[in-house]
This record gives structure tokens, C-alpha cells and sequence, in this order.
């Protein structure tokens, strides 16, 4: 099967995520600048959930590139990335309209580590399909950002419990790492 179809599948879902998420910003009450001082934490927890979302985009959209064709089980490997994905809004919604108490960072977390959890999974497909030698396999090749990040999201969702603008800083550094795309892909089509 071509690769096509899950591409534009794919954007069109993430476009509706970001499009639910920015629906749930509401206007202040107010016309000076005042009026959104108490509307930063929402702004602020917008804004990491779209850089979030971004960067699965950024990276889907990178390591498709360099795939040739797909079969079914990358189909439903990735709409398991999706399905995670798609609970962004939620979850972020939660976390503001409880001022970041515990439950809602930690599920945050739980869905962070298990949209990390879907993309490993759907890379892992696409070398199925590609064979073990192929020239995507050895571009995917193993992570280390992908492990730290699966480890900062694993600490981050247990200091919840103690603290959760601890695990909100750690989910903002995740981010930062991921901010910068992934190359590898890039340098294999050259």
C-alpha cells in the first residue's frame, strides 16, 4: 500500500487536535491586558500541549518521508499513535480546570509517555515492512532520546504525587529536547 493516505489521515487528525485545543481557550472577561493574567496558566499549558502535538507532527512528517509503502499493521500502529494524541485536549482541559492538581498532571504524564510508547511502536512496524537491513531500519536505528524521554515522563508522573510543577517542568524539558527535529531522516534522503 502506498503511504499517502495515512499521511493526509494523519494531518487531518492532528489539525482537528490542535483545532479542539485552541476551541477550549476562552476569551477573558475584560478588555485590558489585566484580564489575562489569570488566564497564563491556561496559555501556558495550551502551549506546551501544542508544542506536543507539533512535534509528533514535525517527526511523523520526517520519518514518512523516508517510508516507501505501508501494510495494516502500520495502519493500526498508527492510528494507536493517534489515539493517544487525541487525548491531548482532554487531558490538557483537566489539567487546567484543577490548577495542575496531582491526578490530572499524572494522567498527563500517562499520556505523554504512552504517545511515546505508540511512535516507538509504529517505528518498530515500519521496520517490519522495510526488513531489518533496510535503509530505514539502520536510519531509525535506536534512540536515546526517545529512552530519556520515556524515563523523564516515568519520574515525572511519580513526582506528581509530591510535587506536579515538578513534573510540569520535566514534560516542558521533554519538549525542549524534542523541539529541534529529527534529522535522521533528513540525512538518509540526501
Amino acid at each position: 500500500m502506498g503511504k499517502g493516505r495515512i499521511e493526509a489521515f494523519s494531518d487531518g487528525v492532528i489539525a482537528i487536535i490542535i483545532t479542539i485545543m485552541v476551541l477550549e481557550l476562552k476569551a477573558p472577561h475584560g478588555e485590558g491586558l489585566q484580564a489575562l493574567i489569570p488566564l497564563i496558566p491556561t496559555l501556558l499549558s495550551y502551549v506546551l500541549s501544542f508544542v506536543y502535538v507539533g512535534i509528533y507532527w514535525n517527526n511523523h512528517h520526517h520519518m514518512f518521508q523516508a517510508v516507501k509503502h505501508v501494510r495494516g499493521g502500520v495502519l493500526w500502529a498508527n492510528l494507536h499513535l493517534l489515539f493517544w494524541l487525541s487525548l491531548m485536549p482532554f487531558a490538557t482541559g483537566w489539567m487546567d480546570d484543577n490548577d495542575f492538581a496531582m491526578t490530572p498532571v499524572m494522567v498527563y504524564g500517562f499520556i505523554l509517555l504512552m504517545c511515546g510508547f505508540a511512535y516507538y511502536i509504529l517505528g518498530r512496524m515500519l521496520i517490519r515492512v522495510h526488513g531489518r537491513d533496510s535503509d530505514f531500519a539502520h536510519t531509525l536505528g535506536s534512540d536515546g532520546k526517545a529512552a530519556l524521554s520515556v524515563s523523564l515522563y516515568i519520574i515525572a508522573i511519580i513526582l506528581a504525587a509530591i510535587n506536579p510543577f515538578i513534573s510540569l517542568g520535566i514534560y516542558f524539558i521533554v519538549a525542549c529536547i524534542w523541539l529541534i527535529p529529527d534529522r535522521r531522516f533528513e540525512r538518509m534522503m540526501k
